[in-house]
């Protein structure tokens, strides 16, 4: 996971299909920095919203492998932990990112474990934060954080996209 800091930046962009609606991958030239689901929206106005210094650039061509790999992760064919990533956040943010990173396929772990493992015990509404601030869901499997009494919490992309991603894994 790298901490981005120069600019301007380029993200280059693609949208595919998946099972769980239109998605757009965009990434700059060291990995993955945002996994977003269209839903009825502009691309360039995510994207703007997400990066607004950011310079965009439709680009299937450049994209068509991390998008291939994701929409496959979406539809539950796919592990996503070897995708590089281009992600910026606080110091606690990329480390809660990459405990989600290692939380295995088909497995979930509460947000007080997360915490835990990110070496703040106490800071499980930080967490959820980290997990709401997560601009690459899929790749970054916030999906797989349910509440300590078994509900699902939040997400993001709604719960029935959760519960899906969730379903999608364990089928496997």
């Amino acid at each position: 996971m790298v901490r981005r800091t120069e600019q301007p930046l380029l993200i280059r962009y693609s949208i595919g299909d998946s099972r769980l609606g239109p998605v757009l991958v965009g990434q700059t030239g060291k990995g993955v920095c945002c996994v977003l689901f269209l839903d009825g929206k502009d691309a360039e106005d995510l994207l703007h919203a997400e990066f607004s210094s950011a310079d965009t650039l439709r680009d299937d061509a450049a994209v068509s492998g991390a998008l291939a790999q994701i929409v496959a992760v979406i539809d539950g064919e796919a592990d996503s932990a070897d995708v590089p990533l281009d992600l910026v956040g606080t110091e606690f943010q990329v480390r809660v990112w990459e405990e989600l990173r290692r939380i295995p396929r088909g497995e979930t772990a509460t947000y007080a474990e997360v915490a835990a493992r990110a070496g703040r015990p106490n800071a499980v509404r930080a967490v959820g934060n980290a997990c709401g601030r997560n601009p690459a869901s899929i790749v970054v499997p916030c999906h797989r954080v349910v509440r300590s009494d078994g509900g699902l919490g939040g997400f993001g992309w709604g719960l029935d996209r959760k519960r899906a991603l969730l379903e999608a894994e364990k089928r496997d």
